[in-house]
């Protein structure tokens, strides 16, 4: 069974950090590109950060550019969102996706229907 499972949410105050992890468990993901996304309160769930199957390209949603850096390590089969300058509004279940549709992927989608296998989410509170 394939399982995508994230850690490293929990409360902090604005301007604060955190460190996501998300670790795949049932098969590897080592050719395959990997996302974070999140969904906060009343919102849709939508694109945070990409990452290539090799870790050589990122891709960043406007909102967190320079203050958000993905990264995985492919032997241990785990990627990472480090997560820095926190604000209120990245309030946010925070979910893990890989898209194992794609051989060798860019990590370049920002499109939900474009990653296949999804992690249950992390919260992550930032207080102000």
């Amino acid at each position: 069974q394939v399982q995508l499972v994230e850690s490293g949410g929990g409360l902090v105050q604005a301007g604060g950090s955190l460190r996501l992890s998300c670790a795949a468990s049932g098969r590897t993901f080592s050719t395959y590109a990997m996302g974070w996304f999140r969904q906060g309160p009343g919102n849709q769930r939508e694109f945070v950060a990409g990452i290539s199957w090799d870790g050589g390209r990122t891709n960043y949603a406007d909102s967190v550019k320079g203050r958000f850096t993905i990264s995985r390590d492919i032997a241990k089969n785990t990627m990472y969102l480090q997560m820095n300058s926190l604000k209120p509004e990245d309030t946010a279940v925070y979910y893990c996706a890989g898209d194992t549709v794609r051989n060798y992927g860019t990590g370049m989608s920002r499109r939900i229907e474009d990653y296949n296998y999804w992690g249950q989410g992390t919260q992550v509170t930032v207080s102000s």
